[in-house]
């Protein structure tokens, strides 16, 4: 009697920050991936890449030139290896300019819903901060201020939704300034990972009232939308406003043409984004913002999703993962990730080139 041959074993060597290898390595997700033939072997990132696996894919969230030049020396020495995500690519949602330009590069068919991004603009220059007319940009009280890097640092995660003129000098750019818009105080958390994507719905910002604004203090400083201060919780209707379960989530299959189209235009197969619903339009969304390779353990079945997407990924073998065939979790969810495209040109601002540094956490906005 002929004797099955023994399961092929891949491994996938992980280059992660301490902080997001504790979130994400965890022993559930070690043991699902290890069954399904899967070795996750973590890089010392202390010795060089070249002199440890050889893998079969890099999964990293790692940045800097010394780091890139290594992944670039890996890649030759190895063709066949899989590196997810390209450096040029992450890099890329590192500046909050260039990350919601993709946006208006994803082109979509929509019949029932429309998305783009919030009006912003960028301010390099200290001494413009005081001299800047917002209605000039487009923009009107309140607006949130964002640094513009998104380079998952304590400092990036520190922003403030500016009431007045008073609150604008607070502000130390580089920093963007970005259309406040009510949405109802959810915020909808779309994650990819691949040809999969997901949807959840958290708390956010409170929505503020025209004629309340005077009342305000100039700035309301926050890193994460669950950091609420207290200037509308007397309000009842605030509460209302917070009520998850009653909040309607958007079409999953409008999600997944965005997820698509993102996929497409930024290169990337690990990341979230972040989308609100305009209370001005209700079928109208805005993306917020985009993260890189974010907290996936608080993803429901996150384990499978991601072991799915490994096995995929190995078994094509594919340099480009440019298609992934379906895994076994969520099918309701899952759509594979091609190029078509709804959206509009909300148009672009310079960006400026910026050093980027450890990156670790998502921005949560």
């Amino acid at each position: 009697m002929k004797m099955a041959e023994p399961m092929r074993r891949y491994s996938v060597g992980y280059a992660l920050a301490p902080k997001k290898q504790a979130s994400f390595i965890q022993v559930s997700l070690v043991n699902l991936a290890k069954e399904r033939g899967i070795d996750l072997i973590k890089i010392d990132t202390d010795k060089p890449l070249i002199d440890q696996g050889p893998f079969d894919c890099v999964l990293h969230k790692m940045d800097g030139d010394d780091w890139k030049r290594q992944l670039k020396e890996y890649g030759s020495e190895f063709p066949q290896a899989l590196i997810i995500d390209s450096p040029e690519a992450i890099e890329r949602l590192h500046n909050r300019i260039s990350m919601l330009q993709a946006v208006g590069e994803v082109e979509i068919d929509c019949e029932n819903a429309s998305f783009g991004i919030p009006k912003q603009t960028v301010i390099y220059d200290a001494k413009m901060v005081s001299a800047i007319n917002l209605e000039s940009e487009g923009l009107e009280f309140p607006v949130i201020a964002k640094p513009l890097v998104a380079d998952g640092s304590a400092k990036s995660h520190k922003m403030l939704l500016v009431f007045n003129k008073d609150g604008l000098r607070k502000l130390k750019p580089p920093i963007v300034l970005q259309e406040f818009v009510n949405h109802g105080a959810v915020i909808f958390k779309v994650y990819v990972v691949g040809d999969y994507v997901k949807c959840v719905k958290r708390k956010s910002l409170p929505d503020v009232k025209e004629d309340g604004l005077g009342r305000l203090e100039s700035y309301l400083p926050f890193s994460q939308v669950s950091n609420l201060n207290n200037f509308e919780k007397n309000d009842d209707k605030y509460y209302k406003l917070m009520n998850l379960e009653n909040a309607e989530f958007p079409p999953l299959s409008f999600l997944t043409d965005i997820a698509r189209g993102l996929r497409r235009v930024t290169k990337l197969h690990l990341f979230n984004f972040d989308v609100i619903r305009d209370d001005r339009v209700g079928n109208r969304y805005l993306i917020i913002d985009i993260n890189y390779f974010p907290g996936y353990a608080k993803m429901p079945n996150y384990e499978c999703v991601l072991t799915d997407f490994f096995w995929d990924v190995l078994n094509q073998n594919d340099k480009s993962l440019g298609s992934l065939k379906n895994g076994h979790c969520e099918k309701e969810d899952r759509v594979l990730v091609g190029n078509s495209g709804c959206g509009e040109d909300e148009g672009t601002l310079p960006v400026s080139p910026l050093k980027i540094e450890e990156n670790e956490n998502p921005i949560q906005v």
